[in-house]
């Protein structure tokens, strides 16, 4: 067993943050761990607020942060089991009604275009816990279609006409696409990688979190680590996706590298610095307090870029 008190520490958490813990720190493969993360601690919690009506919350995505949508999203970043019997079929249920006329997945019937964020964040989720290739290339297709001149995406372009691209947008894409290739799909792939590269690019031109043209820092919530990340983005959560996605390092991170650093306490640890308001299903962590959540997050991704 390692000995490393921040390890410890860490392993003394839920059992979601136990698993990732050997497998990303300490490069171990714990499958005896991943079976417990659906029957305790938050991934049981999650699992138990489920609806006999196959959703969670009202439905598909109402209300934040209760919804089917984003406890899916919550259960995949858990690294809980995909095989588990109840997530199927509501991801069946969401395939089966949730499809819009522009082949995305819909948050709302009134809606006359789907939202290219929530389609990245569905895309990750759907791809983690195995939906049928054939319906979900309807997704990939708008997804495709979406995409930016500057690289990225934007959940305005389709519907009041953003001509920028939004770093919560793309970061969400860009997970999607990391997800679907991870787990074997093939429709369209080598579109998807090639849109990964330019999206990556966007937020590097972007240093994370500036503007490209002056420099300022575009938004402060950004420089706040928040968990569950929900729709928005963060440095950590961009730096954890560059780490997952095994991007190389770039001199333009070293920005958000430092500010990272920075957040560490006296114990090597990071706190919870911020929480999206909203109801919930539980709190996994109190902000102001120190995070099992964000320490694991920032600790993979300075290790993975050798800090």
């Amino acid at each position: 067993m390692n000995n490393d008190p921040l390890i410890q520490w860490l392993l003394e958490g839920d059992v979601s943050i136990q698993y990732q813990t050997f497998c990303e720190l300490l490069d171990t493969e714990n499958a005896s761990l991943r079976s417990r993360i659906a029957f305790e601690g938050w991934g049981r919690d999650l699992l138990s607020k489920r609806l006999p009506n196959g959703h969670w919350g009202r439905s598909f995505y109402m209300p934040k942060w209760i919804s089917s949508h984003y406890t899916l999203l919550d259960l995949k970043n858990l690294a809980i089991e995909p095989t588990v019997p109840e997530i199927r079929q509501t991801l069946d249920l969401i395939l089966l009604h949730e499809k819009a006329k522009d082949g995305g997945v819909n948050p709302h019937t009134g809606m006359k275009h789907s939202d290219v964020c929530v389609n990245g964040m569905f895309l990750n989720y759907a791809t983690y816990f195995g939906a049928p290739e054939d319906q979900l290339m309807s997704v990939v297709d708008f997804l495709i279609g979406q995409q930016m001149k500057d690289g990225g995406f934007n959940c305005h372009s389709n519907r009041i006409g953003a001509v920028h691209s939004s770093l919560h947008s793309t970061l969400s894409v860009l997970e999607g696409i990391q997800e679907y290739s991870r787990n074997g799909y093939t429709y369209k792939l080598i579109e998807l990688k090639q849109m990964a590269l330019e999206s990556s690019e966007f937020i590097l031109q972007h240093r994370l979190y500036k503007s490209d043209k002056t420099g300022e820092i575009i938004d402060f919530k950004m420089t706040r680590f928040a968990y569950p990340c929900r729709w928005r983005y963060d440095v950590l959560r961009a730096l954890d996706y560059f780490q997952d996605a095994r991007v190389a390092y770039d001199s333009r991170m070293d920005d958000a590298i430092e500010l990272l650093l920075k957040k560490r306490t006296s114990d090597q640890k990071w706190k919870l610095q911020a929480k999206h308001p909203g109801e919930v299903h539980l709190d996994m962590e109190i902000p102001g307090k120190k995070s099992r959540w964000n320490t694991l997050r920032a600790m993979r991704a300075l290790k993975y870029f050798g800090v």
